[in-house]
């Protein structure tokens, strides 16, 4: 059984057991206990669920890993040729790490 869920914006793919690297969750705790409504699809075994938009009643239940999980560093480079401008910056995004213990529908 999975689900199609939105979190912060983007949608992910749930299934028990699984870990979900997500925009940073504000308020979340590390072991703390996270519960996402927003569902949009679930497949079980073949029962396939479309929301309309969501679907009522069902829910994802993940469980906060590490609340603060800071990602790879990207470069953000600018030039203009010949004429001496160059301007570099640095952008690290900051994740939370999520386990997801259990879709209910």
């Amino acid at each position: 059984m999975y689900a199609i869920v939105e979190i912060n914006g983007q949608q992910f793919k749930a299934e028990a057991g699984k870990k979900l690297f997500v925009h940073h969750v504000q308020g979340a705790e590390n072991g703390a206990t996270v519960e996402f409504d927003k569902v949009l699809l679930i497949d079980n075994e073949g029962a396939i669920t479309v929301g309309v938009p969501t679907i009522e009643g069902a829910k994802v239940v993940c469980k906060v890993e590490t609340a603060l999980v800071k990602g790879d560093k990207v470069i953000v480079f600018h030039k203009k040729r010949r004429k001496g401008y160059r301007k570099r910056n640095g952008h690290r995004q900051q994740f939370t790490e999520l386990t997801i213990t259990e879709v209910l529908a």
